[in-house]
């Protein structure tokens, strides 16, 4: 019989709240940061947050991962190791991590995850990261699904984590360097201050002007939901929702978009199953669009594409509702079949090309009275970007997670005995010694009802069985004791027996996959035993970090996306000739100037700062 293989959802976690929800609404695994040495530093949490969440993700066989995936100075390294210590010891699952120096320090055996910030897009790289000891390798987000599959054709034996939603980054992860130069804040510090994000001028080398107060380098964000099964099939194993610093209503929406994906592939494809224990009852119908967004795209995945960019803003634009019809003093007409309600956020995009909105006061049919004044044109399509009624419906419990259990009520010689034995096998058995009392009618229907009333537990009941020889008479409040009792053993046995995967030590490799090179800025070497790691692997000279070194001749960014492309004017895939001198500039609002070059060999857009 093949063997089914476990697939993990794995979402993002703020807090321990967003963490808790995530849960709740489907999530196999959360990812998270500790206090300190996470690629988001504005979302950190203590030890004790971290304790109540493995606690509560252990119980439903859910696992916790927390990010240590900033590069380290070396006065940091002792820090780390005594924090990865303390996680270890509360529970924590595996570490996200980014720096090799962390193979030179004295660990735990606790699973090592590489990160996608280590710049993972080939079959190489992740056979190598395999050899030392990584149990899951995070891909680079910009792979199609034939490059994933050469990944997991090569390297079978490694899980592959894949990002299936959120935002993306214009450069592959870990090998950009704008935000440093520009702001002083590392990316690869977790202080990334979103130079992509930024609007420009695009101009050519005799300076006309391209395109105007634009945004080429913000991208639409990633949404692979119709591409689930062509990941499975290709060989990824953990999907993951980006989103570490969006809130909880985001959180619970998207995750439990993609478990009901997720579950409805696992329905028709048994080879595949989920990665955790229980089910989601959930009280809202999840819709992708009415959360934070740029526009949608599937990025690379099926070859490269010219609508990855979202120009016009790096805000969100919602769902379109339809259009105005006319504008009437202080309300607009709107014509469309859609509904907004009383507090939405709406957006549209001026005559300049710039998005705009405001919110609704109040809703009259077709009619919408803004807060504020606003200056529209008939024609013009409106979005909703945030939709109240949804948000307050998130804002509630919107769901439940429950083990399904078995529960018998049996006979035994002095008395009677209740089993409770949930999916995952774990089984409590609660004898009662009690004198067998006769009932005057049948107790069954009752003796169900009663220990079915798992309301608040964990737990649904999946089947109720009754096996005894006689109607016997059970007070309710007895049933209902045994039950809580019952309840609570099989919470303590399913903490007990969950199982911690342990990691095997860190494998010695043979040092050809950086021997004889030159390692530049672009290695992340930010402390000695970085460099250290890279000499005794083959290299023959390691640079410093460009944080350490303000290595600026280089290049900031190293992007799949390219501006020529988008444009119309790639001389390998497309006919169309520019009609404008290169090099191309991107102007900034400050009148900073940042050259673009076109590596067509390796198909690739490098960003230089200009002095």
């Amino acid at each position: 019989m093949k063997k089914c293989r476990k697939i993990e959802l794995l979402a993002p976690a703020k807090n321990i709240e967003c963490g808790i929800e995530a849960i709740n609404h489907g999530a196999d695994a959360v990812y998270i940061g500790a206090n300190r040495f996470g690629a988001r530093a504005a979302a950190g949490n203590s030890l004790e947050d971290l304790a109540k969440l493995v606690e509560y993700a252990h119980l439903y066989r859910a696992r916790v991962y927390v990010t240590i995936n900033t590069i380290l100075k070396d006065e940091e390294l002792p820090d780390v190791e005594e924090l990865i210590w303390k996680l270890y010891h509360i529970g924590v699952d595996a570490l996200i991590v980014q720096d090799y120096a962390l193979l030179s320090l004295n660990l735990p055996p606790i699973p090592l995850h590489a990160s996608t910030q280590m710049d993972n897009r080939t079959p190489e790289k992740v056979r190598y990261l395999e050899e030392l000891g990584y149990r899951q390798t995070v891909l680079a987000r910009e792979l199609s699904l034939k490059e994933i599959s050469n990944i997991h054709e090569a390297v079978p034996s490694m899980p592959l984590e894949v990002f299936v939603h959120g935002a993306l980054c214009v450069s592959y992860s870990g090998q950009c360097y704008a935000s440093q130069a520009c702001f002083g804040r590392s990316a690869n510090r977790g202080e990334c201050a979103q130079f992509c994000r930024l609007p420009f001028d695009l101009v050519d080398a005799s300076g006309k002007v391209i395109a105007r107060n634009k945004y080429p380098l913000s991208l639409k964000d990633m949404n692979q939901s119709e591409n689930l099964e062509q990941l499975l099939d290709a060989g990824a194993s953990s999907f993951k929702i980006e989103g570490r610093l969006k809130d909880v209503t985001y959180v619970k929406n998207v995750t439990a978009y993609y478990r009901k994906k997720l579950d409805a592939i696992f329905k028709r494809r048994p080879e595949f199953i989920r990665a955790s224990s229980g089910r989601s009852v959930l009280n809202f119908t999840p819709q992708l669009n009415k959360s934070f967004n740029r526009g949608f795209t599937d990025y690379f995945l099926h070859g490269r594409r010219d609508d990855i960019c979202s120009m016009e803003s790096p805000k969100s634009k919602g769902e379109e509702m339809g259009y105005v019809k006319e504008l009437r003093g202080n309300y607009i007409v709107l014509s469309g079949t859609r509904h907004f309600n009383n507090g939405d956020g709406v957006c549209y995009v001026d005559e300049t090309g710039s998005l705009q909105g405001f919110r609704i006061n109040k809703v009259d049919q077709n009619k919408l009275y803004p807060q504020e004044k606003v200056n529209i044109r008939p024609r013009t399509v409106l979005y909703r970007n945030y939709d109240q009624e949804f948000e307050k419906t998130l804002m509630r419990a919107s769901a439940q997670r429950k083990i399904a259990v078995e529960i018998s009520l049996s006979e035994i010689s002095d008395g009677f005995c209740l089993s409770l034995t949930d999916e995952d096998d774990n089984k409590v058995v609660l004898p009662l010694r009690r004198e067998k009392e006769l009932a005057r009618t049948s107790q069954t229907e009752n003796i169900k009802t009663q220990l079915s009333k798992l309301g608040n537990t964990p737990f649904e009941a999946k089947a109720i069985s009754v096996q005894l020889s006689k109607d016997y008479f059970f007070p309710s409040s007895i049933l209902a004791e045994w039950r809580r009792e019952g309840v609570d053993k099989l919470i303590r046995a399913r903490k007990i027996t969950y199982s911690q995967e342990i990691a095997c030590r860190r494998s010695s490799t043979d040092g050809k996959y950086y021997q004889g090179q030159a390692l530049t800025y672009l290695a992340n070497a930010m402390n000695q035993k970085s460099q250290t790691f890279y000499m005794n692997q083959g290299a023959v000279s390691v640079d410093s970090a460009f944080e350490k070194v303000a290595a600026r001749a280089g290049a900031l960014m190293f992007c799949r996306h390219c501006i020529r492309y988008m444009m119309g004017w790639c001389p390998v895939h497309q006919k169309n000739k520019s009609p404008f001198v290169e090099p191309y500039y991107l102007v900034s609002r400050d009148g900073r100037r940042f050259r673009l070059h076109f590596d067509c060999k390796n198909c690739q857009m490098k960003v230089y700062a200009e002095e």
